[in-house]
């Protein structure tokens, strides 16, 4: 059968951490960073994948189940594939990447959705890039146990350079948003690898399912924040995971507005303010993070903030192209166990 080839980007959430799960706003963008797969269909449901950076084959079944094995993304996206039509059984994959994994850039995102494509081609259908996004996050949730939400899918399915997404995720209604070509949006590993699977994502999701159940309402992200603070019989913890979500969701909003009008001094609060939500209402950063934003921003950054699941992993920080290069020095002099991933500007 014939090999097929597709190819997805690394996304940076610029703004709305943890409002995808909660009926709110995201503002991810494109990287240049990205994942490539080759897909080879086969007519038995074995699954051989072979990966860039790991030593010899993963052989699987479309049968088994997940074993917490690096393939288990690669498994379960073409179990979804067979699912939707698109393939009859298992496939021949290998990968590729420079999306570096456990750097929240969702590396496992672009690799489910990067199979899925190749699946698309493989069989010439016409499912749509939000339908994938969908297949990708059932992927996630159903198969691999990561009670995650769509933004990172959708991000890597539906690229645009030079532009972020404003995403509603409770409707799936998108617009583009033009990123400023005098700034540029730079992501900057923290050096802390962190992965979804460990246990306390999971732990912010059942939090944040407690908030649902307290406040009587699914979209907790739309609460209003005096509500939020009203209410007398909620657990303290509980009340600040809603207050995180109510609050970023609203700085999504105001960001759009801001890229909208170029005032980046505003955008810029509004990732810094995002970071100490972050850190201090839904506790995802840890101190090396911290420490990272507070220099990134010290040193001339229009603002910064942890992006991703947290717990590791990379930040973006805002800053003027013309400012970009001592910038970068003078934060790496600092911080030596950081390093430079990619970046993104108008």
């Amino acid at each position: 059968m014939e090999t097929v080839t597709a190819t997805v980007p690394g996304r940076v959430n610029l703004i709305g951490e943890h409002t995808d799960y909660n009926g709110g706003m995201v503002l991810p963008a494109a990287l240049s960073v990205a994942l490539t797969v080759d897909l080879r269909p086969r007519e038995d449901r074995k699954v051989i994948v072979t990966a860039e950076g790991f030593s010899g084959s993963a052989e699987r079944t479309l049968d088994g189940l997940a074993t917490e094995h690096w393939s288990d993304p690669a498994v379960g996206a073409l179990r979804e594939a067979v699912k939707l039509g698109l393939l009859k059984g298992g496939a021949d994959l290998l990968i590729r990447s420079t999306i570096p994994a456990g750097s929240g850039l969702s590396s496992s995102a672009a690799l489910i959705v990067a199979i899925l494509k190749a699946a698309r081609i493989s069989a010439a259908s016409g499912i749509s890039d939000i339908d994938l996004a969908l297949a990708a996050r059932r992927v996630e949730n159903e198969y691999l146990g990561v009670p995650c939400g769509i933004m990172d899918q959708v991000a890597v399915a539906v690229p645009q350079p030079g532009q972020a997404i404003a995403l509603d995720t409770a409707t799936l209604d998108y617009a583009l948003v033009p990123l400023p070509a005098s700034y540029a949006m730079v992501v900057i590993h923290s050096g802390h690898s962190r992965k979804l699977s460990d246990g306390r994502y999971k732990e912010r999701k059942e939090e944040c399912d407690a908030a649902r159940i307290a406040f009587g309402r699914d979209d907790i992200c739309l609460l209003d924040p005096a509500d939020i603070e009203a209410v007398a019989e909620v657990d303290e913890t509980v009340r600040k995971r809603a207050r995180h979500c109510a609050s970023e969701h609203r700085r999504v909003l105001a960001a759009r507005e801001a890229l909208a009008i170029g005032d980046i001094p505003a955008l810029g609060t509004l990732m810094n303010v995002s970071h100490a939500s972050m850190r201090d209402d839904f506790e995802v950063s840890i101190p090396p993070i911290d420490a990272l934003v507070a220099d990134a921003v010290e040193l001339g950054a229009a603002g910064a903030r942890l992006t991703g699941g947290g717990f590791g992993g990379c930040i973006v920080a805002c800053v003027a192209r013309d400012r970009r290069n001592a910038w970068l020095a003078a934060l790496l002099e600092r911080h030596p166990q950081a390093r430079y991933i990619d970046e993104v500007s108008g």
